[in-house]
């Protein structure tokens, strides 16, 4: 578990170098200025110390780049903003693929009720297109104060919530699949 999340911070350091820069300067351009050196120097460091880099810090470095390169040059905040939208379409559409939650799920799961668990998977897909529609709507809007509520506290929440509510739908239909499959 301990393993999961570092691999998380690592591939949305820059957004959190961002979050973290602009609480204490309250500059977006700063904010953007650090969160692309430090997407740079992860990329340099991970280099260095001989470490593979997953699609998703690369993904992460180039849109860092691009879009804070944008939000300098325009000093418009709405592009840097924008990217985390991007990263929930991207892993939305890798969740559209039939069957992907299987591999994550218990053997109990993927044996009692594995139709619920593909038509998890969509409904998840389904989240991240919704919470990359809201990041753009927050965004659009320029509002950092809004945004910084919108992606660390609205995106956090609405996956752990979906994650428990997930969780107690696959205990009680597992468990009435086992009571029904012992009743015949």
């Amino acid at each position: 578990m301990k393993s999961v999340f570092a691999r998380l911070a690592s591939d949305f350091l820059s957004t959190i170098v961002f979050l973290v820069v602009y609480f204490a300067t309250d500059n977006v351009l700063i904010a953007t200025g650090v969160a692309i050196a430090g997407a740079i120097a992860q990329v340099v460091y991970a280099r260095v110390k001989g470490q593979s880099l997953g699609y998703m810090t690369w993904a992460s470095l180039g849109l860092v780049i691009v879009l804070g390169g944008a939000t300098l040059f325009t000093n418009d905040p709405r592009f840097v903003l924008a990217k985390p939208a991007i990263g929930h379409i991207a892993i939305g559409a890798i969740m559209l693929k039939r069957g992907w939650m299987l591999r994550y799920l218990p053997p109990i799961v993927t044996e009692t009720i594995p139709e619920y668990a593909t038509l998890a998977g969509y409904a998840w897909a389904g989240l991240m297109f919704i919470l990359a529609a809201g990041t753009i709507a927050v965004a659009a809007t320029g509002d950092m104060k809004l945004w910084a509520f919108y992606v660390s506290v609205v995106l956090v929440g609405a996956k752990i919530a979906a994650f428990a509510i997930q969780y107690v739908a696959f205990r009680v239909l597992v468990g009435s699949r086992l009571r029904a499959a012992a009743r015949a």
